[in-house]
């Protein structure tokens, strides 16, 4: 036995549109939720700037310049600036156990000074001989050891001064690359045979 209720054809209808209403108010729900959120994390905070401290000047000392200026030959020459720029690195390092960020800085300075004098005098030298190419390759050696100990520098440093320290291994790495060019050069000299 079969029983027929009255139902309206459209009752069905009228489900489908509670159940959309009940979705648009989750959706306004959800875009509003979002957007409190995002305004939330825009209030936040900015990360706090710090002032970092000027670089030193890339200055050397008037004996050092006398010292480099008195030497005749290239290989002297070379290897008396790789000694002042480890003397350099010695005084900033003892400088840096001390807390003397000042003073630190101005010997990290003179040791840019002499790095960057030091390779001007080799671009400046007869590039075709081989004692010069040999000096380029001897500043460049001499220069690998100069890395880790400004690193050293680097970590003990407060943020307001490692941005200069950064920067001088990226100058130093720059300077390797510059000595090794001269090296790698695209003139070749053919031989007569």
């Amino acid at each position: 036995m079969t029983y027929f209720t009255n139902t309206s054809p459209f009752a069905n209808t009228r489900s489908r549109a509670c159940s959309a209403t009940r979705q648009a108010v989750f959706l306004c729900f959800g875009i509003l939720f979002s957007t409190l959120a995002a305004a939330t994390a825009s209030a936040q905070d900015d990360p706090p700037q710090y002032e970092l401290a000027p670089p030193p000047l890339m200055v050397m000392s008037k004996a050092e310049r006398d010292k480099l200026d008195m030497e005749q030959g290239i290989r002297k020459r070379t290897q008396l600036a790789l000694e002042l720029m480890d003397a350099r690195v010695g005084l900033a390092e003892t400088a840096n156990t001390r807390d003397d960020l000042n003073e630190m800085f101005s010997h990290l300075g003179a040791f840019s000074a002499i790095m960057e004098d030091t390779l001007a005098f080799l671009k400046t030298a007869d590039p075709n001989r081989g004692r010069t190419l040999d000096n380029f390759k001897r500043l460049e050696i001499g220069l690998r050891r100069f890395s880790p100990r400004l690193e050293l520098i680097r970590r003990e440093l407060p943020l307001t001064h490692e941005f200069y320290v950064r920067s001088l291994l990226r100058q130093l790495r720059d300077a390797r690359s510059r000595a090794l060019d001269p090296l790698f050069d695209d003139s070749v000299i053919r031989s007569s045979t």
